[in-house]
């Protein structure tokens, strides 16, 4: 058995007399200073363990999310009517997706951008149209040429107005031609305007009433609107209510059509009833000249091109007229990520999402009196960025998010004007990593502190009193206690190194 004085032996913290030691002016206010340097450093190294560091490496993209990446997008076009609005896709591999509708919406917007109605539903238009065979003939025309007056008298004196709006110079509007006459010859022998005064058919060359075409919002040639006595309502600001006929073209068609249309006047029933059986063929026309479009398409993790202009099968543009000035309230790629989520990620990484939406809010405008037929394309690389945390030897992705730069200009075109959004997806990803703390470390940083310290003010005492320290008679303790603090001192030093790096 060992004896208590054997024990006693192997004390590290001996304690000193009471009457060999002294309380001095000078050791308070050095331990004062010793305790204050304490808190002082172990308020740092507290900080230091609660703030998050990260780690920043680019490495091979590894994405989660397939091969296919979202791209979500709300763009107001002012002069691009949503008739004709239409959204392609196309990459390098050979991809060519046109007029997607599926996951598209469009809403008829004015000049300002203010919405002036429910959502524009273009519907499936036919992929081919019938044209008579009928040849044009220089010979009585059946149809009535409008003006703007003639044009406000008529739709006001006949139930039904069926006008074409056509160009001399447009191939599907000289292939219309023909049948539009001889039918207007045979509807005006079967319903005469001067007698019966239900429906009768007018034409307006859109190349002499510039003004009456862009009132009614005419982009494609031909277009052939239907108005009707009372249902057609021009409010202040130029908007109208009408329907747009998106049907065959050949005389048989065209007369069958407007047969429907005149029956349909007596017996509100029956006009319900026809309206829903041929919604094909006739549609809402725009409330607008303006189209906020919306919604998003996946494409590949390709280079690629987001496309948007004024598309048909059957109809004509003026490639001098269109102006496709828009703005872009929201562009961005990658899944949707909620604000909430992006704000806490903020708070480790306050740099991330700088660039998540960089076009969000920018407007590209080509004003007329400057140019003609400009394309406004605009150059986007793309770069995923991925953050991990690191939580019981598990790894957590808080976020995947894709950020981009973006390049624009207007150049001119010989086509048809086109907004052109170009993107290109970078092959690497950033990576953030939180790095972990361990909590052993801190409390062993924390101990260094207060030996250093304590070691520190040891030998800032006065010669005398460190003789005293020293003296042969305390040798045996305070050599024991001297030999851990110097241990102490050298885990202090090497902290302090290390905070200054």
């Amino acid at each position: 058995m060992f004896s208590s004085s054997k024990i006693k032996s192997v004390d590290f913290y001996r304690k000193i007399p009471r009457d060999l030691t002294e309380a001095s002016l000078s050791g308070a206010g050095l331990s004062i200073i010793a305790a204050l340097t304490m808190m002082f450093l172990f308020g740092m190294e507290l900080n230091d363990y609660l703030t998050v560091s990260t780690t920043t490496s680019i490495v091979v993209d590894n994405s989660s999310d397939g091969d296919f990446l979202r791209i979500d997008f709300n763009i107001s076009f002012p002069a691009l009517s949503c008739e004709f609005a239409s959204v392609d896709v196309s990459d390098v591999l050979g991809t060519n997706r046109l007029n997607i509708t599926k996951t598209i919406r469009k809403f008829s917007i004015d000049p300002h951008l203010r919405p002036t109605g429910a959502q524009f539903h273009s519907g499936p238009l036919p992929h081919y149209i019938k044209h008579g065979d009928e040849v044009d003939e220089e010979t009585n025309e059946g149809s009535v040429a409008l003006n703007s007056s003639s044009f406000d008298k008529l739709s006001h004196q006949y139930q039904i107005l069926v006008v074409n709006f056509y160009a001399p110079w447009c191939y599907w509007s000289t292939r219309l031609k023909p049948s539009w006459e001889q039918t207007a010859k045979i509807i005006k022998q079967r319903y005469d305007p001067e007698v019966d005064g239900r429906i009768l058919l007018a034409k307006v060359d859109c190349t002499e009433e510039v003004d009456l075409c862009r009132r009614n919002h005419i982009q494609g040639y031909p277009s052939i609107r239907i108005f009707r006595k009372g249902s057609d309502v021009r409010e202040t600001h130029g908007h109208h209510e009408h329907e747009s006929y998106y049907g065959d073209r050949d005389t048989d068609t065209l007369v069958k059509t407007m047969e429907d249309l005149v029956d349909s006047i007596p017996q509100e029933d029956q006009k319900i009833a026809l309206e829903e059986k041929s919604n094909v063929t006739k549609r809402p026309a725009p409330l607008s000249g303006g189209c906020r479009i919306e919604g998003y398409v996946r494409v590949k993790k390709v280079p690629g091109n987001l496309i948007i202009s004024a598309r048909s099968g059957s109809h004509s543009f003026d490639a001098s007229k269109m102006n496709m000035s828009h703005v872009i309230s929201h562009l961005s790629f990658g899944k949707t990520v909620s604000p909430q989520v992006l704000n806490d990620v903020k708070r480790l990484i306050p740099y991330l999402g700088r660039s998540h939406d960089k076009l969000n809010g920018r407007s590209f405008i080509n004003h007329r009196d400057f140019d003609a037929n400009v394309t406004i394309e605009h150059y986007l690389q793309v770069v995923k960025t991925e953050v991990v945390t690191t939580k019981s030897s598990h790894e957590h992705r808080i976020i995947e998010e894709y950020e981009y730069t973006a390049h624009s200009s207007l150049a001119q075109s010989v086509y048809i004007p086109v907004a052109k959004f170009h993107f290109e997806l970078s092959p690497m990803q950033v990576l953030v990593t939180e790095d972990s703390k361990s909590f052993s470390h801190f409390l062993t940083n924390v101990c260094a502190i207060i030996g250093g310290v304590f070691t520190v003010s040891i030998l800032l005492i006065s010669p005398s009193e460190q003789h005293f320290l020293f003296s042969f008679r305390n040798l045996p303790w305070i050599s024991k206690i001297f030999s851990i603090n110097c241990r102490l001192l050298g885990y202090w030093i090497q902290f302090f190194i290390i905070q200054l790096g």
